[in-house]
């Protein structure tokens, strides 16, 4: 049954579509075209993980914990305890496996409108806030995603539009067309600039998270690109199924 239906015209429908479509069957009632959709809270953070060469795929174990501050159980009694982050492989495991406390949803699957689990959710909510884009920018495990990304782009020969296609390529599955390429070849020559003048925005950045910088790696470049794969990472296209 699922084969069939993946297999009919509508479902493989794409989300394009002509003014007539759109003023015919504005609400898409008869599926002339594909619905766009975000991806559920877990596979944000998958999603993250995998383009960036980090995700764990192993199937299976129990429950880990990704980053969270200090304190974030502080309201937590009976007992008192502390969230302790995870360590190696424990940090990069999908999302299915993310340890669930009752009353303390992960701050970001919750973010992305993961439900409580309190009662059965038959179809998820999905909204659109700033408090997204701020966690796709800031989370410890985003800005750790964005540059495992940036390594990989470095480790790669070429000049910078090379990469920044390159990147497009394995994050949006398209070439980026003249504009955005423009865009972000100007947000890497900023960021150049400004990471090559403050050696301590550099380190900051770059000791976000437990994956390691290689010994010989160039930080001001990779703090450089590491803000690039943090744009791409944070775009409206990453994380939307046409």
């Amino acid at each position: 049954m699922i084969k069939l239906m993946v297999t009919t015209a509508a479902y493989r429908r794409d989300s394009n579509s002509t003014a007539e479509q759109w003023r015919e069957d504005p609400m898409n009632r008869w599926y002339g075209r594909q619905n766009r959709y975000r991806l559920d809270a877990e596979f944000v953070r998958d999603n993250a993980l995998a383009v960036s060469g980090l995700l764990v795929r192993r199937v299976g174990g129990v429950s880990v914990k990704p980053y969270q501050p200090p304190g974030y159980w502080a309201y937590l009694n009976f007992p008192q305890r502390e969230w302790k982050n995870g360590e190696g492989e424990e940090l990069y495991r999908r999302g299915l496996y993310t340890h669930w406390q009752r009353q303390y949803l992960h701050p970001s699957m919750m973010t992305f409108d993961a439900p409580s689990r309190e009662e059965c959710t038959a179809d998820r909510m999905r909204s659109n806030t700033p408090l997204q884009s701020l966690v796709l920018l800031n989370d410890p495990s985003y800005v750790e995603a964005a540059r495992g990304l940036a390594l990989t782009m470095l480790d790669q020969p070429g000049e910078d539009t090379k990469r920044i296609q390159s990147m497009a390529s394995r994050v949006l599955s398209r070439s980026l067309n003249e504009g955005e390429l423009s865009v972000l070849v100007r947000l890497l020559e900023k960021h150049r600039t400004e990471f090559g003048a403050d050696g301590a925005k550099v380190d900051r950045l770059l000791s976000v998270g437990a994956l390691k910088v290689p010994e010989g790696t160039n930080r001001v470049e990779l703090a450089a690109w590491t803000s690039v794969a943090r744009a791409f990472l944070n775009l409206h296209e990453t994380i939307i199924r046409p």
